[in-house]
């Protein structure tokens, strides 16, 4: 089986590699060369030149995977694929696209009679040894052409991954996904601040980490992640306490504001990023006089 990968960063880099691993000839495209000349040479990938290139390379019905920033660039990569596309080919997408540009981007291409799967991915740096998870949408027959891909790139052919509806149901899946990740990690955040609150009892985070890894119900793989790092340092001094956010966190929250469905606990999670990312507290500032106009309460400067 031959495809085209179009989006070499860090995810997609080891997408290739799995695949090329699992036996499936690439033809990889990028913006910049380096990454293309690095998995050509330890990987045995094809390389293209650009979008044209890497179709041309392709037997038909062809199979562009792509692996790219949602928004703009994955807006811009389908519509210079279409003239160059033919009915019965098929596109994958598998970046963090909204689920509606998905369904809108699906209708187009519908009427073009090229296929359109969107796959909801996760698994981040450690997918090239653990394999991904992959929430999948789209046509049956559609899915069905791109199984063997699916099968390749997650932890086993018969788990990991899974048809989950129509198309854009892959990227709605992902994003409540990512919604839940951030209400996870956050509770972890919470509690692991508890115990280092709690001085009198000098509580080693790294013996509390792995001690909950093996029998708590809290156990999970980010458990397990922030015993590994927990390890090497659990004061974590020369970490600045900003958390960015995705897209897809606040699109979950939006969801739930549509749907008129109560998700305190990952709206909750969203806004304590933004708190994270408030560089210069203009509300708190506020907050601060306020208490001094009303009850003379002390303010605390910057000199002080």
């Amino acid at each position: 089986m031959k495809i085209a990968l179009v989006g070499l960063g860090k995810m997609g880099a080891n997408m290739a590699r799995r695949l090329r691993r699992g036996g499936i000839e690439v033809v990889g495209f990028n913006r910049s060369r380096d990454i293309i000349d690095q998995l050509v040479t330890e990987e045995g990938m094809l390389p293209a030149d650009s979008l044209e290139d890497a179709v041309r390379q392709l037997p038909s019905p062809r199979i562009v995977w792509l692996m790219l920033p949602s928004g703009a660039p994955t807006e811009t990569t389908i519509q210079e694929l279409i003239p160059v596309l033919e009915r019965g080919d098929i596109i994958v997408e598998g970046g963090n696209s909204n689920y509606h540009d998905t369904q809108r981007r699906g209708e187009i291409l519908a009427k073009q009679g090229i296929g359109y799967v969107d796959s909801g991915t996760s698994g981040g740096v450690w997918g090239l040894k653990e394999g991904y998870c992959l929430m999948v949408g789209g046509e049956k027959e559609h899915v069905d052409a791109v199984a063997p891909l699916l099968k390749t790139l997650a932890p086993a052919p018969d788990r990991g991954w899974a048809h989950v509806g129509p198309v854009g149901a892959g990227h709605f899946t992902k994003m409540i996904h990512n919604g839940i990740e951030y209400g996870m990690m956050q509770a972890y955040a919470e509690g692991f601040a508890l115990l280092r609150g709690k001085e009198e009892f000098s509580l080693d985070m790294a013996q509390i980490t792995e001690l909950w890894r093996h029998g708590s119900v809290v156990r999970s793989w980010l458990l397990d992640l922030t015993a590994d790092f927990m390890q090497k340092d659990q004061d974590l001094e020369s970490i600045e306490p900003y958390v960015a956010d995705s897209g897809e966190g606040r699109w979950t929250v939006t969801e739930s504001v549509d749907q008129g469905v109560a998700a305190p606990v990952l709206s909750l999670a969203l806004q304590m990023r933004f708190a994270s990312q408030d560089r210069y507290g203009y509300g708190n500032r506020v907050l601060a006089m306020m208490r001094n106009a009303f009850g003379g309460h002390f303010v605390e400067t910057r000199d002080e």
